[in-house]
């Protein structure tokens, strides 16, 4: 089956045929109908969306009237009214469903209302990513045709009083429209579990009864499904098993530290294609071959905002201030952080979902994530992103021919001073000393701030090598094994307290 053999519904075939405008145009446009859309709803109301609407700069009117809001402050205003089954709180209509996100920090899970209208617009960006494979030169588009294998959380969802509430990919699983189901993988029965070691060992099983050409999911738990159908099968590689499979769709995390790892399983190259699919919703993805970003989704039901991640907007531990400072996609410049606010058609309204982000070319509205707003160290103002952690752990693993599927860094007091202390896990022979000054001279490379506070308050590298089973049982310690669950690249307060506990009982015992 080619790209343009998939038959799709009208409603959704039209949605795919937007007209192209610029950005700005594109971005009001959307502000406008989802405005207009939650006019009436409690929040519509208590922030005058009709006076947003009648205003000749509604962007500008919308930033206004409308408080910036992160996850805590809006359930707590908000969604625990739509969550105990209050209807048109801030979309019309009850919530029927909730994602369950504790995020890769937090222990208490998050409940994001997803609509009707959301699962909607996250099947409509998904299909415009999967049209877009038609320019990309070289690619066995056949495979798209096969099976999907999709590694998500579990379809069978918690049943609340008024809702029902899982892992965002459960929930969009159990949502898949019907002229997809031919192509999905697991299937139904498979994608019900919700113990993540029967729901392996039940893919194991079934995988030389399918021939899949996409692999779906979160680099860790991917490669350790890969890992145990070769095993299980006595294969040199998984392509012996799916001689079709082209595509690998990622999100959530960098590839990089995974992708040496990754590929010893493979037996001949796959195309990788990134996406920012977030619990709130579809954010972007990538639609050309080479491209270094992802293609922001502008004109479908999200409305982004951008804050300068600097100090003026964010407090020390990166919690953001009262009243940021928010810019339009338009007045975003290339090569900066910025954190992300949305609103969206499930209720969310100038929502901080906690991302970091880069504008990498602002012509094709093209960008990469470069972190986490409370996952980044700066103890004496070295300013150190995932985005610098995880090409520097990519180069060291070249240079050392070593794989490194996690890792994990700390900020720790050192006599007067401070020290960075990482913690890296390989299965292969590897000199902690010699790993931390290969880390250590990528990030001077890469970070100025970096460079400037070695020469200071930043004194020493520290790296403890581990096996990648220590990482895995810690978070399923955590509760936290499969589906949608990301180790956290930097650990503070109490998830480093706990990970200092649970290093010391692994190695007594």
């Amino acid at each position: 089956m080619s790209i343009l053999d998939l038959k799709l519904p009208k409603a959704i075939a039209a949605a795919l045929r937007l007209p192209v405008n610029d950005p700005r145009r594109q971005q009001l446009k959307v502000l406008k109908k989802l405005l207009r859309k939650a006019m009436f709803t409690e929040f519509g109301q208590t922030y005058k969306f009709d006076e947003v609407l009648l205003s000749r700069h509604p962007g500008k009117k919308f930033q206004q009237l409308v408080p910036a809001y992160n996850y805590n402050k809006m359930y707590e205003a908000w969604w625990h009214k739509a969550k105990d089954g209050v209807p048109d709180v801030c979309w019309p209509g009850k919530i029927k469903y909730f994602a369950l996100s504790s995020g890769t920090s937090d222990a208490t899970s998050k409940y994001i209302p997803i609509t009707k209208e959301l699962i909607r617009s996250n099947t409509i960006t998904s299909i415009k990513q999967l049209i877009s494979l038609a320019k990309y030169e070289d690619v066995p588009k056949r495979a798209v045709g096969k099976g999907w294998l999709m590694l998500g959380g579990s379809t069978q969802l918690q049943k609340g009083p008024t809702y029902y509430a899982g892992d965002l990919s459960g929930i969009q699983q159990k949502n898949i429209p019907f002229w997809f189901q031919g192509l999905y993988k697991p299937g139904k029965k498979i994608a019900r579990e919700k113990d993540w070691a029967k729901k392996l060992e039940e893919i194991v099983e079934n995988a030389p009864n399918w021939d899949i050409g996409f692999i779906v999911g979160v680099p860790a738990w991917l490669q350790l499904c890969m890992e145990k159908i070769i095993e299980r099968y006595k294969l040199n590689n998984i392509h012996e098993m799916w001689p079709h499979l082209a595509f690998y769709v990622h999100g959530g995390v960098a590839m990089e530290p995974y992708k040496k790892g990754f590929e010893k399983l493979l037996g001949k190259p796959i195309t990788y294609i990134e996406t920012y699919l977030a619990s709130e919703g579809f954010l972007a993805y990538q639609n050309r071959q080479g491209a270094v970003g992802m293609h922001l989704a502008l004109n479908n039901n999200i409305f982004f905002e951008f804050v300068p991640f600097d100090d003026n907007n964010f407090d020390s531990e990166g919690n953001m201030v009262e009243n940021p400072e928010a810019l339009m996609l338009h007045e975003v410049e290339e090569n900066k952080d910025y954190a992300v606010l949305i609103s969206t058609n499930a209720g969310a309204w100038r929502y901080a979902i906690g991302d970091t982000v880069k504008l990498v070319d602002k012509e094709k509205s093209e960008i990469i994530i470069t972190g986490r707003t409370k996952h980044f160290l700066s103890l004496v103002g070295e300013h150190l992103s995932v985005d610098n952690m995880n090409k520097a752990i990519e180069i060291a693993s070249e240079d050392l021919n070593i794989c490194i599927p996690e890792f994990t860094v700390a900020g720790v007091p050192h006599g007067n001073f401070f020290a960075h202390h990482w913690y890296v896990a390989t299965d292969d022979v590897a000199d902690e000393k010699q790993l931390a000054l290969h880390i250590d001279a990528k990030l001077k490379e890469l970070n100025d701030d970096y460079e400037v506070e070695r020469k200071h308050a930043l004194k020493e590298v520290f790296v403890t090598v581990l096996p990648e089973k220590i990482f895995l049982n810690f978070m399923k310690s955590k509760g936290k094994i499969g589906g949608q669950h990301k180790f956290p690249r930097v650990l503070k307060g109490k998830m480093l307290e706990d990970w200092n506990k649970f290093l010391k009982g692994q190695l007594v015992s």
